[in-house]
């Protein structure tokens, strides 16, 4: 079974996408024209980040800032690759990789996600389009912050986890998140920016107990593929 390619996954996916692309045009158009290269994109969004990290994320609500077809379809390989049952996405946003990951646990016969977003227009929209989908008895969205949301209840051991939320909290809601990995569980950031966090350099360190390495599409994203040795 291969939702992804027809069906009301394959449907709602595709028009999601169509979607975002409106949504974030006219923010992708801003950030080419007012930035001169990616290292000032980066660094003027981890400035912001660190001023205050609400103000940035009200200011992207309408924003669905999700991941490409492409990516999605690699995060439901992983979902399958590895039999999740459990997995952990911090930064939901509208839901287009909730659908992606919960239409993996659903063709290898169920599972649960946990997923969170600090804006909760997001999270009406994430559930509205999980359940669109027919996903909804799989996906959990919590809103808040997620060292506050992700801190407790997160049940059985984590088999994946996706970081696609605040740049500069990826290392914290990793080390959070650390108690509950399963041995061999899988840990995909987009956007994991080498400049942010310090997230790189912890789990390229073997001493942490992780073997990582960047993702070799949508070069310039940040993308790291990590899993958890022991």
């Amino acid at each position: 079974m291969d939702s992804l390619s027809k069906g009301v996954i394959a449907d709602v996916l595709h028009r999601l996408h169509q979607e975002a692309e409106i949504a974030d045009g006219q923010l992708m158009q801003t950030f080419a024209n007012e930035a001169k290269s990616r290292d000032e994109i980066i660094s003027k969004a981890i400035a912001a980040e660190s001023r205050d990290l609400n103000e940035v994320y009200r200011g992207l609500a309408d924003n669905f800032l999700s991941v490409s077809p492409r990516f999605g379809r690699f995060l439901y390989m992983c979902v399958r690759v590895c039999k999740a049952k459990r997995i952990v996405e911090f930064g939901s946003s509208m839901g287009i990789s909730a659908i992606y990951m919960a239409a993996g646990l659903r063709d290898i016969g169920g599972g649960r996600l946990i997923g969170t977003d600090l804006e909760p227009g997001k999270i009406e929209r994430a559930r509205a389009n999980v359940a669109a989908a027919g996903l909804a008895d799989l996906v959990e969205f919590r809103h808040g912050d997620a060292r506050e949301t992700l801190s407790s209840g997160l049940g059985a051991e984590i088999d994946m986890v996706m970081l696609d939320g605040a740049f500069t909290l990826y290392l914290p809601i990793l080390r959070l998140l650390e108690p509950h990995l399963k041995r061999g569980a899988l840990i995909v950031g987009e956007n994991a920016l080498e400049e942010a966090s310090g997230y790189i350099d912890y789990v390229r360190d073997p001493e942490n107990s992780y073997l990582s390495l960047s993702l070799p599409f949508e070069p310039g994203r940040g993308n790291e593929f990590t899993i958890k040795t022991r």
